[in-house]
């Protein structure tokens, strides 16, 4: 039994409701199986799951291929600043924004494209068990606009920095725009209180929370200058873009 089977199989006995799962694509393909009962499980099973998930996903980590993000070249207009255009589960990097949901517990879609799933998938199962315990304690759901810190797991990050962007289902209004600058406020400060150096954000709130992404783009830019020129210890921002249509937004913002 390979290391996929054992996980499998694991999920199935600890929660044998998940073979009923529909998954993405049909149950012939044993990665997106795996990653549907990951993003779907509540808890991982006990036993040594979480040794075995954790050397599967090492070997996943090292075959998309690790990017230190002291490698990437600096903005012309701040050199405090870089745009990268990838996957943002291979930076290498102090932290990663997750732009969550106000559960914080993963978005738990089965494979859903968006950045919570990917970052939940290649962090493992402990960072569900970590973001519930900040539930937990707090006694309610993250607020939108401030953020919560936690290991990166299985991730060459060594933290993720979780916060929760606004949601736009009307036009655009002023408090939108200030809880989107508080998200990233947020997060360098939980950054610098934690000792940590370079951030790499995501552009959040732009998918499925719909607010418009050149707006989002400049207050991202504006607000993460400000926060390094008012003194932030954070000494190096990425901005981490997945598709054309952002990089084309932010390279013009960076100098590009």
């Amino acid at each position: 039994m390979d290391e996929q089977e054992f996980l499998i199989d694991a999920f199935e006995r600890d929660e044998p409701a998940l073979r009923r799962l529909p998954v993405p694509g049909g149950r012939g393909d044993r990665a997106r199986v795996l990653r549907s009962y990951m993003n779907v499980a509540e808890a991982a099973p006990g036993g040594d799951f979480l040794r075995v998930q954790d050397a599967f996903l090492s070997r996943q980590r090292e075959a998309r291929g690790v990017v230190d993000a002291e490698s990437l070249p600096r903005a012309p207009l701040d050199r405090r600043l870089s745009l990268w255009q990838g996957d943002i589960t291979r930076l290498k990097c102090d932290a990663i924004v997750n732009a969550a949901n106000s559960a914080l517990l993963g978005c738990r879609a089965p494979c859903h494209s968006c950045i919570d799933n990917a970052i939940h998938t290649a962090a493992g199962m402990q960072l569900r068990e970590a973001c519930r315990a900040i539930i937990r304690a707090q006694g309610h759901e993250e607020p939108t606009g401030r953020t919560q810190i936690t290991p990166g797991y299985n991730l060459p990050a060594r933290f993720v920095l979780h916060t929760v962007g606004p949601i736009i289902s009307g036009p655009l209004t002023g408090n939108d725009r200030a809880l989107l600058a508080s998200c990233y406020r947020a997060c360098l400060r939980k950054a610098a209180e934690n000792g940590l150096c370079s951030v790499a954000f995501c552009c959040i709130s732009t998918g499925v929370f719909r607010f418009p992404a050149d707006i989002a783009a400049r207050i991202a830019v504006d607000t993460v200058r400000a926060e390094l020129d008012a003194g932030s210890s954070v000494g190096h921002v990425i901005f981490d873009v997945f598709g054309d249509r952002d990089y084309a937004i932010y390279a013009p913002l960076l100098g590009l």
